[in-house]
């Protein structure tokens, strides 16, 4: 199986246009909103999340660009973790592809209904929350019932799940969850065997937002990287989803060098795993 992470930030990317902060200001690399891309054959391929920034995605990674016919393309669907705009926005990127699969909870589906209606539009789209992959096994763990902003009040859940991906062939396993309100029930065996677990790092701690005049990162949805770095000791995990915010996007700073320390990883926009 291989991954490809598109986008390593969270919504906004990093510089984030609206903000002067240190990090936004401090030209580090740059990087785009979070978005995943994982294939069994190298040939087709789907997506984790559709992030607005999807057409610079997919033009800046080889894989992912049309051809070898005029509008033949490699993306064969697209898997949501959560209805967030910065998570399900790309949809409207894609709109000449002549319709995808999109699969998310049924909770997110609901929510996503007005889009959906402007999405169909285009044609040859379907939506379901039963996940079938071609050679590749997924399974699903809710993890949080935090909805959108856009979403009325009272509706159900679960809002945001996690992903476990398997190739039977090779026995790599991938997990995904850019999105951890706790660190959920379950989780530890959801993630038991995983060659490459994607983690929650949109935070690196509880009263990050503070600097820049917004709420604190539980009101947010996310468990800070201080809540679990001690739980990922020694595993071949990534933080990925990283806010702009985020004191360990810069390399020289003591919370970066925290997660090195703990065998976790930072990764860049375009970095590849085989599994």
């Amino acid at each position: 199986m291989r991954v490809i992470l598109l986008g390593t930030a969270a919504g906004g990317g990093c510089p984030q246009w609206n903000c002067a902060c240190r990090l936004c200001t401090a030209g580090l690399p740059p990087r785009s909103q979070d978005c995943v891309a994982v294939s069994a054959d190298g040939a087709g391929w789907y997506l984790l999340n559709c992030s607005p920034d999807i057409r610079s995605q997919i033009l800046g990674t080889p894989a992912l660009r049309a051809g070898p016919g005029p509008r033949e393309i490699p993306l064969r669907g697209v898997l949501l973790t959560d209805g967030e705009l910065d998570h399900s926005l790309g949809l409207l990127m894609l709109r000449e592809a002549g319709g995808l699969p999109v699969w998310a909870p049924e909770a997110v589906l609901d929510g996503l209904s007005p889009f959906r209606a402007i999405v169909d539009g285009y044609g040859g789209w379907s939506w379901s929350s039963d996940v079938d992959i071609p050679a590749l096994r997924v399974d699903v763990l809710p993890v949080s019932d935090k909805r959108p902003k856009y979403v009325p009040a009272g509706s159900g859940g679960p809002r945001v799940v996690a992903y476990r991906i398997s190739d039977p062939a090779t026995g790599g396993v991938l997990v995904y969850a850019p999105c951890l309100k706790s660190w959920p029930p379950g989780f530890d065996a959801f993630v038991a065997g995983a060659d490459l677990v994607l983690l929650d790092g949109t935070f690196y701690a509880a009263d990050e937002m503070s600097g820049v005049g917004g709420p604190d990162q539980l009101a947010m949805g996310h468990l800070p990287i201080t809540a679990s770095l001690a739980r990922i000791a020694g595993r071949r995990w990534a933080f990925t989803h990283l806010n702009n915010t985020n004191p360990v996007l810069d390399p020289a700073s003591a919370e970066h060098a925290a997660v090195l320390a703990a065998g976790a990883s930072l990764p860049e926009d375009g970095t590849t795993y085989v599994l």
